[in-house]
């Protein structure tokens, strides 16, 4: 019989991993919802700990996570913890207060002033039934201030940029607001947490004046030694592994100072990422060096952990229900109320001030790491600690609905166009197309269709990616547009050589077809062009996010499938009666206007229809006299061009219809069209949406000329 040997190391890998599974298939959820993943990985906590698991099934739950295990993820956790603050502070960049400084100081300050005071009423209401033996009244009504009056900064910023709010003058702000938030709550709660441990009166003095000294030393000393080590970084080799070593010592060194000094050791590792300078790639290669592991992997135990201490069933009466709703309401009025009238008061509309009053009432991770912090110098009760993981779960979930519903999209670009930030699009070019960029292995094939259909007219080409929604700090610190080095590298590279004018883009979706059409009518594009993969074994190339741009899209689709597209000379173009034979006749055409390119216009008819089989004279006009045509009678269309696309061409050109067989059908018996041509596929789609494009909420500007 085989030993199996379960000590302490197992358990704590079957812990982490029950924990990444759990939460990651709840993010399936979350996502899906349009609510960030830290909801998923709070969840994750509450549905492994005693709220759930350890109710339905309290024996696998003491199993899973005995008491006695605890500390040891409690530790991992905590250390997952100080990495994410550090990130979090590289966050924090001063550069966002520019032009927003007045209105971000008074904003945040009022949004931290008045939930403060809501949430030290709220203490001394509860203190008496509420609060643990032995903890002193000014600990316990200064902790529900500070939590009151948190904002999430890292998941503001992230519902910002899938709501592609963050260049817009509400995101602008928003985030200066947070920005100063964080900063100023962080130093209340050091200063609340000098008051929890201290003995006496005397002794937060003391506490205090360290902190003082140690902000000091870090601001005069420390800063501009980083400042001199991120000029190394940029004018030499970039971030070496002793570089590393040496960064995360200093940056430990600051959270044991202020573990030691007695303002808990997140507010050093706060401060360290803080000052660390953002100019230059410092920041942003340590980001990419820390991420993956504290984001990845420990943060999301910390939220487990979380999860695994908050006990629904403390909350066992209607009372204990009713504080926990009033607790939402006093947290939601003064978040809420105080950001939204400080904003209308600096000049905000009142939807802009409403929707800024909803983004700061984002708790989330912010409130977590504060509410354990309670608990762990046991300021807070675990009752206390449950009814506000609750709220902070509640404000959370609430701010992207609620979002939707007071600031829609449609609003958003009414003030867009309101602020001018639309004057890119005031003098509108004769043709306008968009190319649509996942990766950067489809940029040099994109890049060739791009600038043969475009090269000899005055065009307008915006470049598109759209990045995946992501919860690590690091997608903060990139560019708006990826260039040199993104998945557009590629594509602007030879678009450039080709002396074509390409304006990128790049934002987060979490609805990428939706997100293409809507840029494609506000940048009044009458073509968009994207790739597609060659398909698997039961999918089709133009399944998912292809198909809904196919049908939404303003104008001509054009889905490329590239199979090492490098130039075109010669172009076969299919045509098997369908009325989208025209436009793929004419931009098969449009590709042969150079002087050594060659187009070939293949007629396919079925034997019942053979007697039709004469090419139409309208697509022999739009192919033009030096074409070659060939016409064929055939069974099967798609075979026809296929055994055609195999004598030598460099694309084939088709419209979007059934005979070649472009959908997956079942069991992907009908993707041969797409999956065997030897040659490179365009597959070409009417505009089955223009029509429906003056129904947009948003006045839409006149159509530009078609290619």
């Amino acid at each position: 019989m085989p030993h199996f040997e379960f000590n302490a190391l197992t358990l704590l890998l079957a812990q982490i991993s029950s924990v990444l599974v759990v939460s990651r298939a709840l993010g399936m959820i979350t996502r899906r919802l349009g609510q960030p993943l830290v909801i998923a990985e709070v969840l994750a906590g509450i549905v492994l700990g005693p709220s759930l698991l350890g109710w339905l099934w309290p024996e696998a739950a003491v199993a899973l996570f005995p008491a006695q295990s605890m500390p040891v993820l409690q530790m991992l956790a905590q250390v997952g913890l100080v990495l994410f603050m550090f990130l979090v502070g590289l966050e924090f960049d001063a550069r966002l207060l520019k032009g927003h400084a007045r209105s971000s100081v008074i904003i945040s300050h009022t949004s931290i002033v008045v939930p403060f005071a809501l949430g030290a009423v709220a203490g001394w209401w509860l203190y008496e039934g509420y609060a643990e033996e032995g903890v002193s009244y000014l600990s316990f009504v200064l902790f529900l201030g500070v939590a009151m009056s948190i904002t999430a900064f890292p998941v503001l910023a992230r519902i910002l940029s899938e709501r592609h709010l963050l260049g817009s003058r509400v995101g602008a702000i928003t985030m200066a607001c947070a920005a100063v938030d964080d900063v100023t709550a962080w130093c209340i709660l050091a200063f609340v947490v000098a008051v929890a441990r201290a003995q006496g009166l005397q002794q937060a003095l003391w506490t205090t004046l360290m902190a003082l000294v140690f902000i000091t030393v870090m601001l005069k000393l420390m800063r501009p030694f980083l400042e001199r080590l991120g000029e190394r970084v940029a004018s030499r080799e970039g971030l070496t592994s002793a570089l590393v070593v040496l960064v995360l010592l200093l940056l430990f060194i600051s959270s044991t100072v202020t573990e030691m000094i007695g303002i808990h050791a997140l507010f050093g590792a706060f401060l360290f990422g803080a000052i660390l300078p953002k100019s230059g790639r410092l920041a942003e290669m340590l980001i990419e060096k820390l991420e993956t592991v504290a984001v990845l992997l420990l943060l999301p135990l910390f939220f487990a952990y979380s999860g695994l201490r908050t006990e629904i069933g403390l909350l066992n009466s209607t009372q204990d229900w009713m504080v926990a709703l009033a607790l939402i309401g006093v947290a939601s009025l003064g978040k809420f109320g105080g950001s939204t009238l400080a904003a209308r008061l600096t000049g905000m509309r009142w939807r802009e001030a409403s929707a800024l009053g909803i983004l700061m009432n984002t708790r989330g991770l912010m409130e977590l790491i504060v509410l354990n912090i309670g608990l762990d110098l046991g300021v807070i009760s675990p009752t206390v600690f449950t009814m506000m993981v609750i709220m902070a779960l509640v404000t959370t979930v609430a701010t992207t609905p609620i979002l939707a519903l007071v600031y829609p999209d449609r609003e958003l670009a009414r003030d867009r166009l309101r602020d001018g930030r639309a004057a890119e699009e005031e003098a509108p070019a004769p043709v306008t197309a968009m190319v649509c960029i996942s990766n950067s292995d489809r940029g040099v094939a994109l890049a060739t269709l791009a600038g043969t259909l475009l090269a000899r007219q005055n065009a307008h080409i915006y470049a598109l990616h759209l990045r995946e929604p992501s919860d690590s700090p690091s997608a903060m610190l990139r560019k708006d547009t990826d260039t040199e080095d993104g998945p557009l590298g590629p594509f602007l590279r030879r678009m450039g050589k080709q002396n074509l004018d390409v304006r990128p883009l790049s934002f987060v979706s979490s609805e990428p077809a939706a997100d293409i059409c809507r840029t494609a009518r506000a940048k009044r594009a009458s073509m968009v062009l994207l790739g597609a993969h060659k398909p698997l074994l039961l999918e089709s190339s133009l399944d998912g996010t292809v198909s809904e741009v196919i049908e939404q899209a303003p104008g001509t689709v054009g889905v490329l499938i590239d199979h090492g597209l490098e130039r075109i000379q010669r172009v076969l173009v299919a045509c098997a009666g369908d009325p989208g034979d025209r436009e793929a006749v004419r931009l098969a055409a449009r590709l042969c206007s150079a002087p050594n390119a060659r187009l070939s216009l293949l007629y396919i008819r079925p034997p019942r229809r053979a007697a039709d089989a004469e090419v139409p004279a309208e697509l022999l006009e739009l192919a033009g006299p030096e074409a070659e045509v060939k016409a064929v009678v055939h069974p099967s269309p798609a075979t026809a061009a296929l055994a055609e696309s195999r004598l030598g061409y460099d694309l084939v050109v088709i419209g979007k219809h059934d005979v070649w067989g472009l959908s997956g059908g079942r069991f992907g018996l009908r993707r041969h069209m797409l999956a065997e041509s030897p040659a490179s596929l365009l597959v070409i789609a009417g505009a089955p949406a223009a029509a429906d494009a003056a129904q947009e909420a948003v006045p839409q500007p006149p159509a530009a000329q078609t290619l």
